[in-house]
């Protein structure tokens, strides 16, 4: 029988422990996404704290209503773009990446709609800004480009649409709109 160096052992042992740690921790997390019955209604009874805050957030029916408003838009047009909507948080509730779109479109129209929504500003006003203020394109994620318009409710933003694609800003931007009014009917 080979003898096994010391250096193996311990590698093998650290590995060892390092694959049980991983799944404990899994199992962990998988659990902790389940609150019990208790917890849920710590949280309910709750509600009612001055601590605590509500906004207001676009659905996934609403959202997805306004990607294909600003796409059929678009499609009118003749135009290749993809639409971006992002909840109030930035989040993206919903992509679509029109027939003939650019690689590039995809990711330009979510990072519009997430700046529309930051600043509850249409990109195009905002990208104005960048002459006064030229660091605010190093803030990640945003993209001061016409083409991203913010979607409002009471006057608060609860989420962003984004287009990339048409051969200018200003044609993204009033496909967004087009989305934003189609919220409205």
């Amino acid at each position: 029988m080979k003898k096994i160096s010391r250096r193996t052992r311990v590698l093998t042992v650290a590995a060892t422990a390092a694959v049980l740690g991983a799944g404990t921790f899994g199992a962990v997390s998988a659990t902790a996404g389940t609150p019990d019955a208790a917890a849920k209604a710590a949280v309910t009874a709750d509600a009612g704290n001055k601590n605590l805050t509500q906004s207001t957030h676009l659905n996934i029916d609403a959202a997805t209503k306004a990607a294909k408003a600003t796409l059929d838009a678009a499609e009118k047009e003749n135009q290749r773009v993809s639409v971006a909507v992002v909840d109030r948080n930035g989040n993206t509730i919903v992509t679509l990446r029109g027939d003939g779109a650019g690689p590039q479109s995809y990711e330009s129209a979510e990072k519009k709609a997430y700046t529309a929504v930051s600043w509850n500003a249409p990109t195009s006003e905002l990208s104005k800004n960048l002459e006064k203020t030229p660091n605010l394109k190093d803030i990640p994620g945003t993209l001061f480009l016409a083409g991203g318009a913010p979607v409002t409710a009471k006057g608060a933003p609860v989420a962003g649409i984004g287009v990339a694609g048409a051969p200018s800003g200003d044609l993204d931007e009033k496909f967004a709109k087009a989305g934003v009014a189609a919220l409205g009917r």
